[in-house]
């Protein structure tokens, strides 16, 4: 093996340490259980083994583990009922420790984990958008967050919902019309036009997010 063929594989592996998220989970343990009781303790060890048991898999394979899993331990409840706020955006751990979350909770918890597994950010963006309800006659919509799967930057996007189970492209997806998308990189308008400065740091409720996750064991 030459010396290029070796630093290219050093440059590369350097690249998905970067990518990738470290997660404190003895410590995620027992602040899920000292916050809400010794099942939100279990739930979290059983994330961690579902996570480690999914490193291997392709990237396809994660996507659809993932959304899986989360829809099926996290019960939609809206943030007035859960949290007593009109708008609140749950780290995992409080999702998954209290088994309930709205759509933002479910995406928030679909994007860490992907990331932990190794999926660039890249390639993932959180996605608010206007949801239509009520049949394709209807003109009756609700704001809705879903989380977009790109496989490359200018491929159709994959949406991972809690709404729907199937994983299916957007152009499946009539009933959802994008407003804006964001990841740990920046913000893109509907139409995929970057937001020219700022990026993701202008989003308030985004930044406390990430502070919250930071002091309960999450290396973002």
């Amino acid at each position: 093996m030459t010396f290029r063929v070796v630093a290219a594989l050093l440059v590369v592996c350097v690249w998905l340490i970067q990518q990738a998220a470290s997660f404190n989970f003895d410590q995620l343990q027992q602040t899920a259980a000292r916050r809400f009781g010794p099942q939100a303790g279990n739930a979290i060890r059983d994330w961690q083994s579902a996570l480690n048991d999914s490193k291997s898999s392709g990237e396809m394979e994660k996507l659809r583990f993932i959304n899986a899993y989360i829809n099926g331990r996290v019960a939609f409840v809206d943030d007035q009922t859960a949290w007593q706020v009109n708008d609140y955006w749950a780290t995992p751990l409080e999702s998954l420790g209290r088994a309930v979350g709205d759509c933002e909770d479910y995406t928030i918890a679909k994007y860490f984990s992907l990331k932990y597994l190794g999926v660039p950010v890249s390639k993932l963006r959180l996605t608010y958008a206007r949801a239509r309800i009520g049949g394709p006659a209807s003109t009756i919509t609700q704001a809705h967050m879903v989380l977009a799967y790109y496989s490359s930057p200018d491929a159709e996007p994959l949406i991972l919902d809690n709404l729907i189970s199937e994983i299916r492209p957007a152009s499946r997806r009539a009933d959802l019309a994008p407003v804006f998308s964001f990841n740990s990189e920046g913000v893109w308008m509907a139409g995929g036009q970057p937001q020219p400065s700022g990026g993701s740091s202008g989003l308030t409720r985004w930044q406390d997010l990430l502070t919250r996750m930071k002091s309960e064991g999450f290396d973002i």
